[in-house]
């Protein structure tokens, strides 16, 4: 059985759908309620009203079922910090992964695949970026400062305990269940105003998109396989894995696949020209997992696009 944490949300959920698909059985962790979700009701799963940071109730899930592997998703930083003292925010932030780590070790679990994220790398690059790559060291984002630390106390647990702790350092991820906005990058935004045939609110991005500006963007259904295959591999050669569709796509891209669903939606983006563009070296997941995704851009537009109209919110 396969504790997914995070299991509820938006890459969680997708991730427990490619489990259930491969055989597992999964218990899902969620910290608001015992329910199993209106979305995930028609899949054989079992919820756990639980915490991470709470290292008893987080135990009890192990006597409770037989727990032979983790996929970590829950959210565990210290951001948006609104009235926690930040020092103390951090430390909780640390000791909820060091606790998944706890568990594993006391249940016997052989493998804990841990979410990293693309923005590890920083910002700047070119070209293909591999697990090998130097990651800077600045601070930019909580969120890579604190995948970058939780990283390196991975690399560091597998090395002393007998539980393999996998990074899995995932790319741009859209599709059914996302953030909207998301800050990061503008093809959520995009797809729910081709659905709804408006002009899109990019207004919730840390900085305004452009037409040439492309990161590796994968569908969330493939993201959900690619973790679940990570999860379930016989052998990992490595601690770190990129999780993407291994190429960069633009803007202009995205723009296009949803107007070939939605042809009114014809929405021009400014251009800044030329730009370094990156995306994800994904051999050493192909080459271990076998994984490759199922969903192109056109695809993937046509898929969200069909499920936001088919009357759901995200």
């Amino acid at each position: 059985m396969i504790l997914v944490t995070g299991g509820l949300g938006f890459i969680g959920s997708h991730t427990v759908r490619a489990l259930v698909d491969a055989g597992e059985e999964c218990v899902l962790l969620q910290r608001r309620s015992p329910q199993v979700p209106p979305h995930l009701a028609d899949l054989p799963v079992h919820v756990v009203q639980a915490d991470v940071a709470d290292l008893d109730a987080l135990l009890a899930v192990g006597r409770r079922y037989p727990v032979t592997g983790i996929v970590h998703l829950a959210v565990a930083l210290p951001w948006p910090v609104t009235d926690a003292d930040p020092i103390e925010a951090t430390g909780d932030a640390l000791e909820a992964f060091l606790n998944v780590a706890r568990a594993a070790r006391t249940w016997g679990v052989r493998r804990v695949v841990t979410a990293s994220s693309i923005g590890v790398y920083g910002p700047g690059s070119a070209g293909a970026l591999s697990e090998d790559a130097p990651v800077p060291l600045q601070h930019l984002h909580a969120i890579p400062t604190f995948k970058k630390i939780t990283e390196l106390i991975a690399g560091h647990l597998s090395d002393v305990t007998d539980v393999d702790v996998v990074n899995a350092r995932i790319s741009g991820t859209w599709g059914p269940g996302g953030h909207l906005p998301d800050p990061f990058f503008a093809a959520p935004s995009l797809a729910h105003a081709a659905a709804r045939r408006t002009e899109p609110d990019l207004s919730g991005l840390l900085a305004p998109p452009h037409a040439e500006d492309a990161l590796d963007l994968l569908y969330v259904k493939d993201t959900g396989r690619a973790l679940a295959s990570l999860q379930l591999a016989g052998q990992l050669h490595h601690t770190t894995y990129n999780v993407g569709s291994g190429r960069a796509t633009s803007n202009t891209e995205v723009v296009a696949a949803l107007t070939s669903v939605e042809p009114d939606f014809r929405w021009t983006l400014p251009s800044r020209g030329e730009h370094p563009v990156s995306w994800l070296d994904t051999t050493r997941l192909r080459e271990d997992t076998g994984f490759a995704p199922r969903y192109d851009t056109a695809a993937a537009a046509a898929d969200y696009v069909a499920w936001l109209r088919a009357g759901h919110e995200r």
